[in-house]
């Protein structure tokens, strides 16, 4: 009895959660079925104390070895906010700071002082994608004296107009071009990297081509 006693004073010492109704119930049980029930009892207090032990040193393994598994990342978002100037203008702000003007053709009632939106999703894909390459380049330390990228769509015919098929032409110039690892940057942008390029993968069928260009 004296040790039941002391291994509920422990439990209640050392884990408050346990509460005295339950080390009280294995007390009684353990005066009701003699010398094997207090040993049952105590077995079992034992193995609750090593069962809570044991999801504690879990729960410490988690924190240290895998902090990351139940906190949340919440979304990067973009705002933009485009106002309207009168007539068929537009001016749209950005991330950076900066702004442009957007406005249509003179066949469409515009005046032909803005770019137009259509075409400013194909700056953007040549945009990504040559940031990528830009930054590849510089890390792979390669000798380029120009770089140029053009992107040629196909618009449809019938509204609402889309670009349906796209190609993209990346263009490098230079005395020394390692070609192998140009291609294997314009790859990694394509494949990996590039954003928008993804976003134009679901509207529209894309081909890519690089061309060296030897100075010389």
């Amino acid at each position: 009895m004296a040790g039941l006693c002391c291994m509920v004073k422990t439990e209640l010492g050392q884990n408050p959660k346990v509460s005295l109704k339950n080390s009280a119930s294995f007390f009684v049980a353990g005066s009701w079925f003699g010398s094997r029930g207090f040993t049952k009892a105590i077995l079992i207090l034992v193995y609750k104390r090593i069962t809570l032990w044991a999801e504690t040193l879990m729960n410490e393994y988690n924190c240290i070895f895998n902090p990351y598994k139940k906190q949340k990342f919440m979304p990067t978002t973009n705002h933009i906010s485009t106002k309207w100037l009168g007539e068929m203008a537009f001016e749209s702000n950005n991330p950076s700071g900066l702004t442009l003007q957007i406005d249509a053709g003179s066949e469409n009632g515009g005046s032909d002082d803005g770019l137009r939106p259509k075409a400013l999703m194909l700056s953007s894909l040549a945009g990504c994608s040559g940031l990528d390459v830009a930054s590849l380049i510089k890390k792979m330390k390669l000798e380029v004296d120009a770089f140029t990228i053009e992107t040629i769509a196909n618009l449809t015919d019938e509204h609402p107009k889309y670009y349906d098929a796209v190609v993209i032409e990346y263009h490098f110039h230079g005395n020394n071009l390692n070609q192998d690892k140009l291609q294997r940057a314009v790859d990694l942008s394509v494949e990996k990297y590039c954003g928008v390029m993804e976003m134009f993968r679901k509207f529209a069928n894309l081909e890519i081509k690089t061309f060296y260009h030897n100075s010389n």
